[in-house]
């Protein structure tokens, strides 16, 4: 045993160079690298401004749904969280920035700072008791607490505008240069731009000791504490920032359309994030983004062809995923990239 974790702890020193590497941390760096399909994709989305005017609308409905669907993919994915009312910290930024705005300052950055903190702040203060328990009990806890702040903002009419909602919202210029447009140029900027910067931020967080340690507990909570992890204080962490994601996202709903409902506490917001990564995919940051443009692209269709019953096909879709598997839908287009990839080798060959 002891030979083992001095194998693991003694660096390893490349031939011809004076500097020691660790094996785990070039893995690590190995996996950071962005790759061209990544930058592709971040360039597709940049582009899809200037290329779909007439859609900047539900551009930005996307951007602010991946960011909700990319902090639960936080705890769910990495950590193992299961949430039924991740919605408690998506409806709490949205009203922090309201009411910032109203009563105090309407610059957006602010208040998405100030939101992110009080959400941190509200999954900080909840984290130990959704940690104690078991799946079916953090289910249970999580849908309580989104339903004590559901009813607690309708009952506080006079702060939060109940069921009217809150009025009164008024935004000055981002940074104090780019004034919110009617045709939402710029609120689907700015949205985009905050899901790219926190993107990043999860991203680093992810591919770092951190994110394999939250991975390792994860998978086997006891083997990590006994190796020395800390798993309650590293899931703690992580609660506390997918909070803090949410509650921004919930601060850019705020912002770019300025008004908030109860709407943003209902268990339907919960429901759809996770719909969302199933729909995109588990534990892999981009599943929350690539889900979120399937499931509003999916919603806009459908529910212009029967808009009636767009739930039941989207149901109907959900379950053919789940019976087919995941693998058996992405494995065709992996397969066929793989061949091109092969050939144009081939070909340079």
């Amino acid at each position: 045993m002891s030979a083992s974790v001095d194998h693991i702890a003694a660096p390893a020193t490349v031939p011809g160079t004076t500097e020691a590497r660790v094996p785990g941390l070039e893995a690590l760096r190995r996996r950071s690298r962005w790759r061209m399909t990544e930058i592709g994709f971040w360039l597709a989305a940049l582009a899809s401004l200037f290329l779909l005017p007439d859609h900047l609308l539900l551009l930005n409905e996307i951007a602010i749904l991946a960011l909700f669907a990319l902090s639960l993919d936080l705890i769910l994915g990495y950590a193992g969280i299961v949430s039924l009312g991740h919605a408690a910290f998506f409806g709490f930024g949205a009203y922090a920035a309201g009411l910032f705005a109203r009563h105090i300052y309407g610059e957006p950055v602010t208040g998405l700072l100030v939101a992110g903190a009080a959400s941190g702040l509200l999954g900080f203060a909840t984290s130990f008791l959704v940690l104690r328990g078991s799946d079916l009990t953090r289910l249970m806890i999580t849908l309580g607490l989104a339903l004590m702040l559901f009813e607690a903002a309708n009952r506080f009419a006079e702060l939060t505008g109940g069921a009217d909602g809150l009025l009164g919202i008024t935004m000055l210029p981002i940074l104090g240069l780019f004034e919110f447009d009617l045709w939402g140029q710029v609120a689907t900027s700015y949205s985009l731009a905050v899901l790219f910067v926190l993107f990043l931020l999860a991203r680093r967080i992810v591919h770092s000791p951190f994110g394999l340690s939250l991975k390792a507990i994860r998978n086997n909570p006891l083997r990590a504490a006994a190796l020395g992890m800390a798993p309650k204080r590293r899931l703690v962490a992580v609660y506390t920032i997918a909070a803090a994601y949410a509650g921004v996202a919930g601060a850019l709903l705020a912002q770019t359309t300025q008004f908030v409902s109860l709407d943003v506490l209902a268990l339907h917001r919960s429901a759809d994030a996770l719909l969302v990564l199933v729909l995109g995919g588990v534990g892999t940051l981009y599943g929350g983004i690539v889900g979120a443009v399937i499931f509003r692209v999916l919603q806009e269709w459908l529910s212009g062809i029967t808009a009636q019953y767009w739930q039941f096909w989207i149901g109907f879709i959900l379950v053919a995923i789940v019976l087919v598997g995941r693998d058996r839908l992405t494995g065709a287009p992996r397969r066929l990239l793989s061949a091109l990839r092969h050939r144009l080798k081939g070909r340079a060959a």
